[in-house]
């Protein structure tokens, strides 16, 4: 199974891992540590709560106005 992962930037440092399919979120040091407890996270998520996916999704972004 192919799922999606956000990843951005910690203020702390790190990264924070999302994985919008499902609502997992995590962090790690490092992208490749992010995205590996992003994957334990999500694979533990789905043996409680099987996902069923009908289609792929779409990811894309968008731009808002800037306030001053």
């Amino acid at each position: 199974m192919e799922l999606s992962a956000v990843l951005t930037p910690a203020p702390e440092g790190g990264y924070v891992a999302f994985n919008p399919e499902t609502g997992t979120t995590t962090q790690g040091e490092t992208v490749e540590e992010a995205l590996a407890n992003l994957r334990e996270a999500t694979e533990l998520y789905l043996e409680e709560f099987p996902l069923v996916l009908t289609g792929r999704p779409l990811l894309t972004s968008f731009r808002i106005a800037k306030h001053a």
